[in-house]
Formats: structure tokens, C-alpha cells, sequence
């Protein structure tokens, strides 16, 4: 899985028009949390979808990001969590244990 590191306000942008194109998928992990240390160690040992985009947000150093990703696609926040952003809008959104490839996915195809 290639992740693209999501550090900017500009990048929210990008993501919100691609995923008119594309899934996106933005990835939001506390590296002090070993809750999210087995949420993103699940996501990486399975195949991710082709065709996808998978943002990694590092909470951490981007907290101020985080807070807007929550605003604009009108999700709380919580720690880990995924987001699954198409058409410009969250359509998909899960967080701790409830964070499986498997899972996405099937969110993603559908």
C-alpha cells in the first residue's frame, strides 16, 4: 500500500475534487495509540483496491488538520479512523476496532 502523507489544507482540496474521479481514503493515526498502531497494521498486511488514493494523517503533527478534515466532511473525530470520501462528500466512516481492509473495501464498490 502506498500512502500519501496528508500534511496540507491545500491537499483537502485535491482530495475533495479527485474523489469525483477516485475513491479517496484518508487514514487518521495517533502513532502513541496502540490501538492505531493494529488498526494501520491491519489495513497494510491486506490488498488495498486498485484505483484508490490512501491519505495517512498523522494526528500527532497535524492535529489542526485533523480538526479541519472533521469540519468539511462533517464526521467527529476520534482516533484511529478511516474516512471514505467520494463524490466530495464522507460517505464512509469508521474508527478503533471497526477498521478492516475487508471492510472498506466493500465500501469502496459499492
Amino acid at each position: 500500500m502506498k500512502w500519501i502523507p496528508l500534511t496540507t489544507t491545500d491537499q483537502l482540496n485535491d482530495i475533495r475534487t479527485n474523489s469525483g474521479k477516485k475513491p479517496q481514503v484518508i487514514f487518521k493515526h495517533s502513532t502513541r495509540c496502540s490501538i492505531s498502531s493494529m488498526a494501520l497494521n491491519r489495513l497494510e498486511r491486506e490488498k488495498a483496491p486498485e484505483n484508490v488514493d490512501f491519505y495517512y494523517l498523522d494526528l500527532l503533527q497535524y492535529r489542526p488538520l485533523s480538526d479541519e478534515v472533521a469540519a468539511i466532511f462533517q464526521v467527529h473525530h476520534e482516533s484511529p479512523q478511516v474516512l471514505l470520501i467520494k463524490n466530495g462528500e464522507c460517505v464512509y466512516e469508521e474508527s478503533h476496532q471497526g477498521i478492516t481492509m475487508q471492510e472498506l473495501t466493500e465500501q469502496i464498490g459499492g
